[in-house]
């Protein structure tokens, strides 16, 4: 059994109805989803943390990490439950010695065997690799292969995140690869969030089983 789970990332607006659709997400993915990153851009510290706020609370009522996107001193403002640093993001070393031991540190890897060595040496909680498939919620170059997971869950412990352009139809081979989480977002928030959660839910499901 692949214990395989979804981490939900937010759209970039996350105002007016988005907590409901929070709730309803969380609520329909069968326990799956386990983490939920908070990814706003162009607010101001004050503006960000009136809109995490619901959310954050949102996800305590659910034991889902609360984790902000590439804000170190947002993150410690918030007490959320980790942070997600990109390559220009910050060291992880830094993040810990301002969030604390508890915190979850997550740090983007591209498609670098590298890169995420070096993260796990520096305390990361956990690596992401990605983009995996064309993505429109993030564009980006990098472009690993299933067999990068496949490799990284049988060498290491620190789990990992498959990310970029995952869905219900294409997540199989990643979850049969290793992945601990599957990073997802557009194909949860661009229709029906219930329906997609469920979906997602009944392929990992799936490739667990194959």
């Amino acid at each position: 059994m692949i214990d395989c789970q979804l981490y939900l990332i937010s759209p970039l607006d996350v105002s007016g109805a988005f907590p409901d659709r929070l709730s309803r997400a969380l609520d329909a993915g069968g326990g799956r989803a386990t983490a939920f990153q908070f990814r706003v851009k162009g607010v101001d510290q004050h503006e960000a943390a009136r809109l995490a706020e619901p959310l954050q609370g949102i996800c305590a009522q659910r034991d889902v990490a609360f984790i902000v996107n590439d804000d170190v001193a947002l993150a410690k403002r918030l007490g959320a439950d980790g942070v997600h640093l990109g390559q220009g993001d910050g060291d992880p070393k830094e993040a810990r010695e301002e969030l604390g031991r508890e915190a979850q540190i997550g740090v983007t890897c591209h498609a670098s065997r590298h890169l995420a060595m070096e993260a796990g040496e520096a305390g990361a909680d956990y690596v992401a690799f990605g983009s995996f498939f064309p993505s429109t919620t993030k564009a980006s170059e990098h472009r690993p292969e299933p067999d990068l997971l496949e490799w990284w869950s049988r060498v290491f412990e620190i789990p990992c995140v498959a990310i970029g352009g995952i869905t219900p139809a294409n997540c199989g081979p990643l979850v049969s690869a290793g992945a601990d989480f599957l990073a997802v977002s557009g194909a949860v928030w661009s229709g029906d969030e219930q329906a997609a959660m469920a979906a997602f839910a009944q392929a990992m499901e799936r490739a667990a089983t194959d």
